[in-house]
Formats: C-alpha cells, structure tokens, sequence
C-alpha cells in the first residue's frame, strides 16, 4: 500500500518533468550559441576556442521530440515516480543521476542508428547538466513542500488497519515513525475479540470485524488495510465486500507463506484475481526494454565487428584444422536447451581427451576449467585471453537465446550436479558477462560464482546491468581472469 502512487499525480509529475526537461533543452541550446562571448582568453579575445553551432534552432526540435520523453522514459525506469511518498532526497538525486546516464546511452545509441551528426557535444554536455541541475531543484522544492504541508496534518490519507497481532503493530509503528508520507491511522479493527485490547500504540481500537460496515458508514476511510495471519483470512470476506460495495480501497497484507526470496505480486488470469510468488524482482516492461536494448546492441556490434569475425575464422582455419567455430548445448532460461557459439580455441577432438587433464582442474564443484590446457591451439591463447572466442555469442543474444548481461549458462551436466539452492540462477536468460566475469572470473571458486549468479538475480535492474557492462570493458581489454 505505501509504493502505491495515484495515477493522475504520477501524470503529473510525468507531465512537469517533460516542462522541466524542455526548458533545459532550451536554455542549453541558448548557452551553447553564445559559448563562444564568455570562452574565450584574454590573450587571444579574437579567438573563439568554441565555434558557433553550425545547426540551426529549427533542427534541434527533432532532437528535442526525441529526448523529452526518452528522458521522462529514464526517470520512470529508474523509479523516480514510484514510492513518492517514501522517497529521500538522496535517492531523488540517484535517480536522477542514473537516468541521465542511462539516457546517454540511449541517445547515443539513437544518434549512431539514425546517423544523427549534427548535434554538438558541448550541447548536449550542457543540456544534461542543466536538466539533471533543475530536475533536482524541482524536486527538491515539491518534495519540501509536500512533507510541510503533510507533517502539518494536510493532504494525508485516512486509513483503517484490520490487525492486532506482531505484523499489524510493526506495519503502525512504521507508519507513525513517518508523518511525511501522508498516512493517518484513523482506528484499528481487533481481528480476533476477546483479547481486550483498548488500543494499540495510543491508538483506539475501533471495534471488531463486524463492526467494519457501520464504521464505513460513520467514518471518512480512504483505505482499509487487512494485517493479519493467513489463519484469519476466511473471517474477512465480509468486511472486504463492505469496502467493494461503498467503494473503499482495500489492501491485504497477504503472509500465505513464510518466503525467504520470492516476491508476491497480485495479477489475474482472464478476470480470476491471482497471486504471483517470483524470484526474480524485474518487472514484464523493464524485461522488455532490457530485451530491446540487447538486439540493439548486439545487432549493431554485429555489424561492427563483422571484419573482425571474418579475420579470427581465417586465422583458426589457418592455423589448426577443423572448423572456425565450436558448438556446444548449454542450459538456458528455466532450463532451455540450446546452441552456443564461440570460436573453436582447441585442437580437434579435445573433448576425447578430457580424462588426460582431468587431474589439473582448477575450479571447485561441477565446473570443469584447466590453467595452461594443452590442448587450446596456440592462437587460441590469444583469443581466450582477451575474450574473443566469446564474440559469436552476440548471434545468441541477438536471437534471443541469450541477453549481454546474466548469469554464464551451464553445460547440461553441470547443471546435472547442482544443489537445490543453484538451480534458481537458470531463471533469468544467461548473458555474455555478469558479476563473476567482472569480479575475477576463474579466480573466484565455483560457490562464490553461484553466489554473485543470485546476488545479481536478488538486485537486478537495468542500471546493476549498463555498469556491469562498464565493468566488462577493462577485464576484457587487459584480460583479467581468463584462461
């Protein structure tokens, strides 16, 4: 109940920052045409170290039309409208921060497909300084008025809690703990007579579960929320339908199980209301724009480094006999089954030879890696080291088999030999790079290695996945971990 937002003020807000965002765009615009009269040397007052911009306002609109909502987009992924009420300033200037960065990379990314040239660095430069500069400050001003006007007892919610027992206590002691978020505890209904409680935190207790109706009827109640163990939840029907007939929210605190990872989520199924438990904390809309960025990225890399494939084949076929590329089955998401390619670093038939090296295995647990393998081809060395052998995976992700950032997949008879508790890393589609390829790779045994696959799993977001990434880049270039 308390990461619920209003639609219509989320609109808002949405609506404001695209104002905010704009009048950035329009100030950074008018500061970088006349860079040139305050970037100058004294030396050389003639000189205009920053020329004028070469684009007139009449192109950069196309841009504008581009960034307003993409940025909005950003502010939204990142969790800027989500939580309002329980935000901190800090977190506000994060958000902000990271979806700066993120749209960075989008726009660029939008730039390099749409071969869009003409907008200037310094601009943009500009433009995300002063967006993220007055994005804060009006945050910082709403912010600050809202906490004013709610700690003064306005514009607050009238809630009535179901619940006497441990949890319902905890849930109103965290809501009396913070004013600013704009919750009033109006009463408390005993789930359970015969207790004899009078109140509860100095809150009165309102009376029972048959009371609720006629309480509904005195009261102004925006909300009515159920604490209460699973065992008392088929005494609460009755209320719940006073709520739905006088239109008044309700909200159950559902406690079905005791989950130690899973996360409930309430969905439906063609009209029949269901909950969901899932492990995995990534949301249809962020799976879709992490999918989208993944074809994009990978097509354009594709492209990219299509001369460098070309020249990596000739030079397996040259050097070793057999094919430039090796195929292999690995365990995919909830345990698919597929084809991964990389580029052959072995002697033909090397799989044969496996017991000849199988005394020389360097890692713990089902993982089978051996340092200095005698039967890697020598330009094989070369391409392990710097991961190159692992560039025609991009096929993979770009088809949808696999994604640039997840858990490594698994040959099926490792995933044979895992323990109940590794399983769960199978349910997020594997990735090119993950924590443990940025964290040391085959330096890091094979426990620690399943404890990042579900540390990254327990965390994920789009932005743990652009600085991973990030962190890919240096291991990859120096070669750090690889065999």
């Amino acid at each position: 109940m308390l990461r619920e937002k209003d639609e219509v003020i989320r609109r808002v807000l949405i609506f404001l920052d695209g104002v905010i965002i704009t009048v950035s765009f329009l100030f950074a615009f008018f500061l970088r045409k006349h860079f040139h009269l305050v970037y100058t040397f004294d030396v050389f007052p003639s000189v205009e170290l920053v020329s004028r911009p070469p684009v007139a306002m009449a192109n950069y609109l196309i841009v504008l039309f581009v960034v307003v909502p993409l940025w909005c987009a950003m502010l939204y992924t990142s969790g800027m409208y989500h939580s309002m009420r329980t935000k901190s300033y800090l977190e506000v200037a994060w958000v902000i921060i990271k979806s700066a960065v993120l749209l960075i990379v989008a726009f660029s990314t939008v730039a390099f497909l749409f071969k869009i040239k003409y907008v200037s660095r310094i601009f943009f430069a500009i433009f995300i300084i002063c967006g993220s500069f007055f994005l804060y400050l009006e945050k910082l001003i709403l912010f600050s008025m809202m906490h004013y006007v709610r700690e003064q007892g306005y514009n607050f919610r009238r809630i009535l809690v179901v619940g006497t027992g441990k949890r319902a206590r905890d849930f109103i002691d965290k809501i009396k703990k913070h004013r600013e978020w704009g919750i009033r505890i109006l009463g408390i209904i005993d789930d359970e007579p015969g207790r004899e409680h009078k109140d509860i935190d100095k809150t009165d207790i309102a009376g029972s579960l048959k009371d609720v109706d006629e309480i509904l009827n005195k009261w102004t109640i925006d909300e009515v929320v159920f604490v209460i163990p699973r065992s008392r939840l088929n005494y609460i029907e009755k209320a719940i339908l006073a709520c739905e007939t006088k239109g008044i929210k309700a909200t159950v605190a559902v406690d079905l199980f005791e989950l130690k990872i899973a996360r409930a989520r309430q969905t439906e199924f063609d009209g029949v209301p269901l909950i969901t438990f899932d492990t995995t904390v990534a949301k249809e809309w962020e799976l879709f724009a992490k999918r989208t960025v993944d074809i994009i990225v990978s097509g354009v890399c594709i492209i990219i480094f299509s001369p460098l494939f070309l020249f990596c084949a000739v030079l397996i076929k040259a050097t070793s006999k057999g094919p430039a590329f090796f195929l292999q089955k690995r365990v995919g998401l909830n345990g698919r089954k597929f084809i991964l390619y990389k580029f052959r670093t072995m002697y033909q038939g090397s799989h044969r030879k496996i017991d000849s090296v199988s005394d020389r295995n360097i890692m713990t647990g089902p993982v089978f890696k051996v340092k200095n393998d005698p039967r890697i081809i020598p330009v094989g060395k070369f391409l392990r080291k710097f991961s190159l052998d692992e560039f025609p995976q991009l096929f993979n992700v770009f088809t949808g088999r696999m994604s640039l950032v997840g858990p490594r997949p698994p040959i099926p008879k490792e995933v044979a030999k895992y323990e109940p508790w590794q399983m769960r890393r199978l349910s997020m589609r594997p990735g090119l790079t993950c924590l443990w390829q940025v964290k040391g790779r085959n330096k890091v045994d094979f426990e620690e290695w399943m404890k990042l696959d579900l540390e990254y799993l327990d965390n994920w977001s789009l932005w743990l996945d652009f600085m991973i990434l990030m962190r890919t880049i240096p291991v990859v270039i120096f070669g750090r971990g690889a065999y």
